[in-house]
């Protein structure tokens, strides 16, 4: 796969070396779990901190689908 590069937002959670999309996921999802920021009732939803807040364009809570939609605009 094609490597992407994240932008300053998104490189915050998961680095600014360019990788393909695939790593950048996994990547994500590592910083999630690290951080227990995945919904405990509602498993589908992903709690944004800070970060992860900038990546979600200010939104507190995404589901997992819309995180990949907002994700996609922080790569070029």
């Amino acid at each position: 796969m094609k490597p992407v590069t994240p932008d300053a937002k998104l490189a915050a959670v998961v680095g600014s070396t360019p990788l393909p999309r695939t790593e950048l996921t996994k990547k994500l999802w590592v910083y999630i779990k690290k951080n227990k920021l995945q919904d405990a009732k509602v498993r589908t939803q992903i709690n944004a901190d800070d970060k992860l807040k900038a990546v979600f364009n200010g939104k507190s809570k995404v589901s997992m689908f819309e995180m990949t939609k907002l994700v996609s605009g922080h790569v070029s």
